[in-house]
């Protein structure tokens, strides 16, 4: 985790002190069940979670007594009997490591996709914003970077917005695939205690018991997961790109804010740069590349090994922190977003119409010339606007082979930007559900 990319809700999450004490909770939650079950004395279960409780876990010592038995929760039992005395014997009855780090790493990571999916609510809550603020503020849509038809900045922002939906369905689905609990034992055969333990502490940390843990949770769940991250940040550097692209100077349709004193160059005093936009994008590169080792993962030596350990230390963290921090720069710019809708008319009419060339086409057919034969007219009076600025719908008005099929007062009416745009009702209402 690095500081300039973190928000304190987030990376509390992965604290140490925070791990320790979901350790220590998982560890008290059995006992307890122990305790109900018989398995261990009830007063003994009382004195764990009264005495564990009042506990300030010291990293620095377990990290001392770890750096002698080189097991991290052996450690922590050993740090946790100094505080609760002799009735420490009962703890981690039955249990293995893994019962308690895997349930751990879910506890954490359905904690942190409850933060992520609040994070995409507020980009949603923006986008939506912003779409009906632009519903009809028209503008070129472009593909492969080429002016096309004309379309709205809010339809732009409306298709984002049914995107980050989608994204918000799948954190939903992550979270659901990776909240499950294993208290099972060594090889996850229950031998020394009794799956009732495993159902109480799913219960009490609102997961559910996993089916078959053979000693770990399996990986595939964890896949899923960051797999699901790494889409929402591929949507996030979607949008990122286009808004970089629409502030380019020769662009200029939006441009992220900039705020009194801001600095754009140490250079160039006249700057100003879509930093933010640029850093989301590099962020999402990163919150992409967790996805792969969380894969690899997945493939484990029989009933466990700890290969997957080294890994998950690193892209828990990171990969949940990174998304968090990318998806509120991405609600601020959005919210923020400087939009000119003048020069998105400029840009539009900076092609003299040739906008319009797709429904002079099907007028063309319409009108009894083959598809190729209307291409070629509709195209060869396109070439000449494209590459002598000339006016479309002149060029085509002089062309006899053009008004032998469609009069000229029909190619004039077939100019109007509201022909493009007249189905935007009906896309807020797929997206939004009103218009």
């Amino acid at each position: 985790m690095i500081p300039r990319y973190s928000r304190p809700e987030m990376a509390s999450i992965w604290t140490p002190e925070t791990r320790f004490r979901i350790w220590f909770e998982i560890e008290a939650h059995a006992a307890s069940a122990m305790a109900d079950a018989g398995t261990i004395p009830k007063e003994a279960a009382r004195a764990i979670w009264d005495k564990g409780s009042k506990a300030v876990f010291d990293t620095a010592r377990i990290d001392e007594i770890e750096a002698v038995t080189k097991h991290d929760v052996i450690a922590f039992l050993t740090h946790l009997a100094e505080h609760v005395g002799p009735d420490a014997r009962f703890v981690h009855q039955g249990m293995t490591s893994s019962d308690v780090l895997d349930t751990c790493l879910n506890v954490q990571l359905v904690r942190a996709a409850d933060i992520l999916i609040a994070d995409v609510d507020r980009l949603l809550a923006a986008l939506k914003a912003r779409a009906f603020e632009h519903k009809d503020t028209l503008t070129i849509g472009r593909s492969h970077g080429i002016h096309a038809e004309p379309t709205t900045f809010g339809v732009k922002l409306a298709s984002a917005y049914a995107e980050f939906t989608r994204g918000r369905e799948r954190l939903v689905a992550a979270r659901r695939e990776v909240a499950t609990c294993a208290i099972s034992g060594a090889v996850g055969t229950f031998a020394n205690i009794d799956p009732s333990v495993e159902a109480y502490v799913a219960a009490k940390l609102g997961l559910v018991p996993e089916p078959v843990s053979t000693q770990v949770i399996p990986r595939d769940r964890h896949a899923a997961y960051f797999a699901g991250l790494a889409v929402v940040a591929s949507s996030l550097e979607r949008l990122a790109i286009e808004i970089r692209h629409l502030q380019r100077t020769e662009v200029l349709e939006a441009e992220e804010y900039f705020s009194p004193g801001q600095k754009g160059s140490s250079a160039m005093p006249h700057k100003r740069n879509p930093v933010l936009t640029e850093n989301v994008t590099g962020l999402a590169r990163m919150v992409r590349s967790y996805a792969i080792p969380a894969m690899e993962n997945v493939a484990l030596w029989h009933e466990r090994d700890i290969s997957h350990s080294s890994v998950e230390r690193m892209i828990g963290p990171d990969a949940t922190v990174t998304l968090d921090f990318a998806l509120n720069r991405m609600a601020g710019v959005i919210e923020k977003l400087v939009v000119y809708p003048d020069n998105m008319k400029r840009n539009l009419d900076r092609l003299g119409g040739l906008h319009n060339s797709q429904r002079v086409l099907l007028a063309l057919t319409q009108a009894g010339a083959s598809r190729e034969a209307a291409y070629a007219m509709v195209q060869r009076n396109a070439m000449k606007t494209w590459e002598t600025g000339a006016d479309f719908l002149a060029e085509l008005k002089a062309d006899k082979d053009v008004t032998a099929k469609v009069p000229a007062e029909a190619l004039e009416a077939m100019f109007d930007l509201g022909y493009h745009v007249k189905h935007v009702d009906a896309i807020f209402e797929r997206v939004f559900g009103t218009a």
